[in-house]
């Protein structure tokens, strides 16, 4: 896959990559190998909304190497586009978390450096030391939690030290959406990482400090209904915003399409 740069599809503003989960993790060892720092995006619908509310986000969006579609409604949308004639379908969800297993399995087969940053105290350590258990040999390049503040001048540069001086191949980053990705992009250049990427709560779901949905509900695209149920004092707010976009973009692109049939000259 020398010089691999996989065709994108756009969905509601963002410019997704049209890969696999297999795919992108080839893809990530590419980076890897080529040594420039680069940054993925795994964007759910959440970050979707976000984006289309952030002109400032969907810039850093299109700043990134690629965009990965971390939840079915974005796969959906793409299969209906390519019925209307927009470009071909997403071949399926790329899950952050699914991806971080995979991504530990390459580091233990092809010695890649992993740096885990962010989470609540303790979190980054335990999904470290969960990966390890699972794939001995895997290459930790460094573990931190940094405080739930604004660090102050002296303590970004220091950690930003850290993370150089620990040369890493993957930036694994859970700060939360947008933050996470917004850190990732205003420093990427300067850390030198070759793939750096914000992977939510992934790190809680390896720890144990939550639950991934069971199988049946991933398969059906109703994960977000099994996490709002966990945790509905935090998280309810935030899918019924998600689901009042998903319902005005639905609404619009289905006016969109039903305009651009009914305008279409008839054959003479």
């Amino acid at each position: 896959m020398a010089g691999f740069r996989p065709a994108t599809v756009d969905v509601w503003g963002l410019p997704f990559a049209r890969v696999t989960l297999e795919q992108s993790i080839d893809w990530i060892g590419e980076l890897v190998a080529r040594g420039e720092p680069e940054y993925l995006i795994t964007a759910n619908l959440n970050y979707v909304m976000l984006a289309a509310q952030q002109a400032s986000l969907r810039e850093l969006s299109r700043g990134a190497i690629g965009v990965l579609a971390d939840g079915m409604p974005i796969v959906w949308r793409s299969r209906i586009g390519s019925r209307i004639g927009a470009s071909e379908a997403l071949p399926e969800r790329v899950a952050g978390s699914e991806m971080i297993y995979r991504i530990a399995e390459r580091s233990a087969r092809d010695g890649w450096r992993i740096y885990f940053l962010g989470a609540a105290p303790g979190i980054a350590q335990r999904c470290a030391d969960a990966l390890l258990e699972r794939n001995p040999g895997m290459q930790i390049a460094g573990v931190e939690s940094p405080p739930f503040r604004q660090l102050t001048a002296a303590e970004e540069a220091e950690q930003e030290e850290r993370i150089r001086a620990a040369r890493p191949d993957v930036l694994l980053v859970a700060f939360g959406q947008p933050k996470g990705e917004q850190w990732i992009a205003a420093r990427y250049k300067r850390l030198g990482v070759p793939v750096s990427i914000q992977l939510g709560a992934s790190f809680d779901f390896v720890a144990g400090a939550a639950r991934r949905a069971p199988l049946a509900w991933q398969k059906v695209g109703m994960e977000w209904a099994y996490r709002m149920l966990s945790d509905p004092r935090r998280l309810v707010p935030r899918y019924a915003e998600n689901a009042a976009f998903l319902a005005k973009t639905v609404v619009s692109d289905t006016y969109v399409s039903l305009f651009r049939r009914t305008s279409i000259p008839s054959e003479p």
